[in-house]
Formats: C-alpha cells, sequence, structure tokens
C-alpha cells in the first residue's frame, strides 16, 4: 500500500531494518544535524531521534541518504513517474516500454489533488515557539525548517492548477522575528513563490502561504522537481506517491494538504524585509544574513503522531545529492526535448551543483568546412543557460559529442579530457559579465550578482595533457596545473597544461577530484577570476594563447566556509565509541 503519512513510511523502514531509532538524548542544536552527517557519510540507515532535548516531537532524518533507500520508499509510484515524463518527452519510447505504458492509467488516476472535508494536519493547536529547534552549523542565524514544503496559490486563479509547491527554507526565530508572529522566507529570484508574489502585489494583496512539513515522502521530492511549465507540484506528487495528494478547503487563503505532520498559515509581509541567515548552505560555506520577505505567522497546527523531518546542508555531497542524483534520473531525457542536440547535461555536485555545468551537444552547423569550431555549441549553451535552475550555471562547459558516443557528463575525469585536448584558447571562451547568479554564491560582484563563462570544444585534438607536474606545482589531473602562488606560473613550464589554478592550499586542493571541483568553481568569478598567458582581445571578445588561468584563492567578501563546533563534534563521537548509544552507525 502508499504511504498515507510520514509516520507510515517510518514504521515500513524500521520493519525493513532501513531505520534506526536512537533513544540516547540529543539536542536539537547542532548535535542531531552531526549525528546525520557522520551517518549519511557512513551510507547509513535513516535515523528517528525519539529523545530530543526540548522537542516533544520525534525527529527524521536521512531518509533520502542514499539512492536504493530512495527507490524504496518511492517504489509505489517511481515507475509510474517515469511513465508520465516519458511520455510528455518522446511519447514514442513508451511504445518500446510497455511496462511504463501500462502504469499510465494508475499514474493518472492518482494525479489530481483529492478535497477532504477534515485534515489530521490540522488537528492541535500549536506554535512557532513549540517546533523543534535544529540547527546544523554554529553559524547559523537560528532554527531553520530544512525541509519546508511552501505552497501558494496563484492570487489571480486559485486552484491547484497554477499553484506552486517549492522548498524555501524557513527561519523560524532568531534576528529581527518576533517569536511566534513572524518567520523568515528565503527564496530565489527565480523561483516560482515569486510570480505569485508579484500578482499579489499587483493586485495590492499580500500573498497568502502555506508552510508544510512532514507529509508523504513523495511530496519532499515532488517540491524540489524541475517541473515543465503548466505541470503542478501537487500534481505530480500524487503520481510520484502511487496515491492521490488529499487536501483540505480553507476558508481563506490556499488549501492546506491534510497528511502534512504540521502547517504554519500566513501572509508575506507586504513592502517588509527583515535579516535571514546566516546559513550554512549547499555550496560549503554560509550564506550571509540578507533581507527577505516576513511570513506573519496566523496559525501553526500539527497532527497528533506529528513527526519532524530534517535534512542537513553542507558542502556536498549531503542528502540533497540524491536528490539531485533522482531528477537527473527522471528528467535527463528531457533535456534533449527541450534543447535539440544536446544529449547529456550534469549539474556537478561536488562543485556545489549551480558553479558548474558539464554537457554534451553537437556541432552539425556548416558541415562542409574543412575545420570544426564552436557555433551550434554556442546556440545549445544559450538555450540551455535559459532553462529553470541551469539558468544560475556559472561556468558551463560544452563539447561536441561526435566522434565519442561513450563520452558521459557524469564521467568528469574523462569529460574534462575531452575538453581540454581540444578547446581553442583565442576564440572558445565566451562570457556573460554583470549578470544573474546564484543567490548562495559569494564569489560575485553582489547579491545575486556576477558573470558566467561558456568554454565550447569541438573536432579534434589539439593538444597532449601533461601527467606530471613540474615543480613546485601539483597535479590535479591530466592537463590541469594547481599553484599557490600566482608569479609561479610564469616560471613554469605550461605545454601540456591548458588549465591552471591559482589555490591558497594546493595540497587541499589535489588531494581529491572533489576538492579540486569544491575550490575550483565556489571560489572563482568568471570575469573577474579567469586570466590567461598571452591575454587578447578580439572584436571584444577575450581570450588567450596560452594557458587559463583560474584565480581560486578566497577573497574579501566570500563567505566563511563551515565547520562543526569542536565540543560537539567531540560529545557526538564520544557517543558512538562501543557499547555507546550510537555504536556503529558511523562505520
Amino acid at each position: 500500500m502508499a504511504y498515507a503519512s510520514l509516520r507510515e513510511c517510518i514504521d515500513d523502514l524500521e520493519r525493513a531494518g532501513r531505520l534506526r531509532a536512537i533513544d540516547a538524548p540529543l539536542d536539537a542544536d547542532l548535535e542531531v544535524a552531526a549525528v546525520h552527517r557522520r551517518v549519511f557519510a557512513a551510507g547509513g540507515p535513516a535515523l528517528l531521534f525519539r529523545n530530543v532535548r526540548g522537542s516533544r516531537f520525534p525527529l527524521a532524518s536521512n531518509l533520502f541518504g542514499t539512492k536504493e533507500r530512495a527507490y524504496y520508499i518511492l517504489r509505489h509510484g517511481l515507475e509510474a513517474a517515469r511513465a508520465a515524463i516519458a511520455a510528455r518527452v518522446s511519447p514514442r519510447d513508451l511504445v518500446r516500454r510497455p511496462r511504463a505504458a501500462a502504469s499510465l492509467p494508475g499514474a493518472l488516476a492518482h494525479a489530481l489533488p483529492r478535497i477532504v472535508r477534515s485534515a489530521p494536519s490540522l488537528a492541535i493547536a500549536s506554535r512557532i515557539a513549540d517546533l523543534p529547534r535544529v540547527r546544523a552549523w554554529p553559524r547559523d542565524g537560528g532554527p531553520f525548517v530544512t525541509l519546508p514544503l511552501v505552497y501558494t496559490e496563484h492570487p489571480d486563479a486559485a486552484g491547484f492548477a497554477q499553484s506552486n509547491l517549492g522548498m524555501y527554507r524557513v527561519q523560524l526565530s532568531g534576528n529581527e522575528y518576533v517569536l511566534n508572529r513572524e518567520v523568515g522566507l528565503h527564496y530565489q529570484i527565480h523561483r516560482g513563490i515569486g510570480v505569485h508574489q508579484a500578482a499579489a502585489e499587483a493586485r495590492g494583496e499580500a500573498l497568502r502561504v502555506n508552510v508544510f512539513v512532514g507529509g508523504v515522502p513523495a511530496m519532499t521530492l515532488a517540491a524540489v522537481l524541475p517541473l515543465p511549465e503548466g505541470v503542478p507540484e501537487v500534481v505530480f506528487a500524487g503520481v510520484l506517491a502511487g496515491r492521490a495528494t488529499r487536501f483540505a478547503r480553507a476558508e481563506r487563503g490556499p488549501a492546506v494538504y491534510a497528511d502534512a505532520d504540521f502547517v504554519i498559515r500566513g501572509e508575506i509581509a507586504r513592502g517588509v524585509l527583515k535579516p535571514e541567515g546566516p546559513f550554512g548552505d549547499h555550496l560549503g560555506y554560509y550564506s550571509e544574513a540578507h533581507p527577505f520577505p516576513v511570513l506573519r505567522v496566523e496559525s501553526v497546527t500539527h497532527r497528533d503522531d506529528a513527526i519532524w523531518p530534517f535534512t542537513v546542508v553542507g558542502r556536498p555531497p549531503q542528502e540533497d545529492s540524491v536528490f539531485g542524483e533522482l531528477v537527473h534520473e527522471l528528467f535527463g531525457a528531457a533535456v534533449a526535448s527541450v534543447v535539440p542536440g544536446v544529449r547529456d547535461v550534469h549539474a556537478v555536485d561536488e562543485a556545489g551543483v549551480h558553479p558548474l555545468l558539464l554537457a554534451i551537444g553537437s556541432e552539425r552547423y556548416a558541415p562542409y568546412l574543412p575545420t570544426k569550431r564552436p557555433m551550434e555549441l554556442l546556440t545549445q549553451a544559450n538555450a540551455i543557460l535559459g532553462q529553470g535552475q541551469m539558468s544560475l550555471a556559472k561556468y558551463l562547459f560544452i563539447v561536441d559529442g561526435a566522434g565519442a558516443p561513450g563520452l558521459r557528463a557524469r564521467d568528469v575525469p574523462a569529460f574534462f579530457a575531452h575538453l581540454l585536448e581540444r578547446f581553442d584558447p583565442t576564440r572558445d571562451l565566451h562570457f556573460q559579465t554583470n549578470t544573474t547568479i546564484d543567490t548562495l554564491d559569494y564569489s560575485g560582484t553582489a547579491l545575486n550578482e556576477g558573470s558566467k563563462l561558456v568554454l565550447a570544444a569541438c573536432g579534434e585534438k589539439k593538444r597532449t595533457l601533461g601527467t606530471r607536474a613540474p615543480a613546485p606545482a601539483r597535479l590535479a589531473m591530466p592537463g590541469v596545473l594547481v599553484v599557490e602562488d600566482a608569479r609561479d606560473v610564469e616560471k613554469l613550464p605550461l605545454d601540456g597544461f591548458p588549465l591552471v589554478v591559482v589555490a591558497d592550499d594546493a595540497d587541499f586542493t589535489t588531494r581529491s577530484l572533489a576538492n579540486f571541483l569544491w575550490v575550483t568553481f565556489t571560489r572563482s568569478d568568471p570575469a573577474r577570476d579567469v586570466h590567461g598567458v598571452g591575454e587578447l582581445v578580439r572584436d571584444k571578445a577575450w581570450g588567450c594563447t596560452g594557458s587559463v588561468i583560474i584565480d581560486a584563492r578566497i577573497k574579501p567578501g566570500h563567505a566563511p566556509a563551515l565547520e562543526e563546533d569542536p565540543a560537539v563534534t567531540k560529545r557526538i563521537e564520544s557517543l558512538a565509541v562501543r557499547g555507546g548509544p550510537l555504536a556503529g552507525l558511523f562505520e
């Protein structure tokens, strides 16, 4: 049977040996998050914290901590969801997938939300102060809801058809918020809720918002999916859950998710912004405090068996990395239907997702020319940068897949080798300046502001990549050197090394591929930090005759990296020794 509540999912995971209940007393402030991080890193089970100091509710985390467990949780509707996406992307593919086609009628039966008269989520009145106060990192500005389901309906068309369900973080207290009366809403400029807020402002109204916490796990995944325009998340959630999503009508404002564990209802205060943050975010740094909208709280309710789900955000990989893998699996094929000629796109998790996109396209323009140069690839790159969250990309590396049928964008070392062997630094770097980047990225010129770089490559190999680093440089991968002193670049023999990165700590940066990707692409802004040997400008286009240099050193204005509180680390690890209440969880 498809899950009807988060409680049913938790009980099922426990019966199946996929969840561990923790009865040791732990604090919602820093401690449960520290446990979660270690269990996730170890590929461990889902967690149910049953004895959290200061909370009368149990806390659940790491439900989606492994792809295998995510498949298990979503087993009731995952095949139908794949079929529904395939039918929209390429109906002909269903002819070759009869099992998927057979699941479509059931999927459609679960798609439309079901209206019910009473909602368990409205059973018991509460306050913001009664909710679990989970804080994950020492400098976080207060407790946050890290798995919020923020639901709005279009002011001009109430109902599900133009509704939006998004995962926009919610700060429960701290800073200038009035406890129990205000919470902070942080959402980025391209999100669907922004369209609704603009429409409400045009009507001279405040936008009414419902924040749901918990409920069927499929709702959580639906809230982060890049669904096609016109497909409401609450509709797809029913398909993914294998059960229609239940809503109750409200006397005022949007409908209420009946099976949520908690509901916060209110409206966005018109013209009021208050500092939200800091918050340890998915780039591996703190997003600092900035003015964001305020939700004026009108009511807080919960079901009688409520469980508070949470996750921990930080330097990838984290639990949201599994969300990213599921998104790629479900929607990867859709890219080719939206951007003709593109066969693969990969948002690199280790680089913080949005800073670096890798894409494999096709170069079919002017096939009569004896020498290929990127032409169609640039058209495809612009199209990619116009698609949803991909518009946040800071670096987009795109190559022609012709002659390399086995190349995959997710194989980062192979992709980099293919690119670095072929690009021409005099012509193949294309900048967009004074544009938008991820709100959470502090390498730009201001909040939301920075630049982008498209690096395109096609044709035959132009060079053989070096594999031995001349001192004092370190080798990150074939063709890539890392140095700590930019002046060393002038002294080094760079033949075979088309890319040089300047970093604060070359040993750390080259210790692993993940370190290299994280340092290089989270600590640089293309327009300000990309340089080159033999720089030149032709027809207002920048290039260089020699190696491209990326300055990835930490600079003034960059956000601090995330680090645990040493005292919390010591306490948590002391509980995991042999015979301790957390024994075996971190291994």
